[in-house]
This record gives structure tokens, C-alpha cells and sequence, in this order.
């Protein structure tokens, strides 16, 4: 995860956080089903990212799509790592 840090912008970081808490609260409301949150929380990013990078042009974009992979992909691998010490296949999410 390291390696694909160093491709994101250092403003562009804060994303990562937001888009975490943004799709826990999306999970909790039940509103969205579950499969979509990551095109929901995609969406959101696509919008907010450029913002704070400074405008709409592809390299922002791709810092927008970027970090919405770390994020879903940093939450994925907290919930497996956390099935292989409970040694639980099953996944309720």
C-alpha cells in the first residue's frame, strides 16, 4: 500500500479519511445497499477531490479515482485481515 501512496498528492490525502467515515456512514444508514458504496463513494470523490486539488483536470481525476481505491481497498483489508485471526470465512457485509 506503501507504493501506491506515492502516487497521490499530499493535499489530496485527506481524502482518504473522509471517504472511510463518508462510507461507514453510508453503511449504517442502509439506505444505499452495500454493493454500491464504493461507485457512491467514487462519485463523491470525482466531485471533492479536484476541489481541493485545485480544478478539474485529468490529473485530478485520477488523484480523485486513486484515492477512492486506497480507501476501499485500506477498508478490505482491514476486515480480512480481521476474518483471519477470527478464523470466520463468513462475511455479513
Amino acid at each position: 500500500m506503501e507504493n501506491i501512496l506515492e502516487f497521490i498528492a499530499k493535499d489530496g490525502m485527506i481524502m482518504i479519511p473522509v471517504l472511510l467515515v463518508l462510507g461507514s456512514f453510508i453503511k449504517q444508514s442502509s439506505f444505499i445497499r452495500n454493493e454500491l458504496i464504493p461507485f457512491v463513494l467514487l462519485g463523491i470523490s470525482l466531485l471533492m477531490t479536484p476541489l481541493i486539488l485545485g480544478g478539474f483536470t485529468s490529473h485530478t481525476i485520477a488523484q480523485a479515482v486513486l484515492v477512492t481505491g486506497v480507501a476501499v481497498l485500506g477498508n478490505q483489508m482491514y476486515k480480512q485481515i480481521g476474518y483471519l485471526k477470527d478464523g470466520d470465512k463468513s462475511d455479513e457485509d
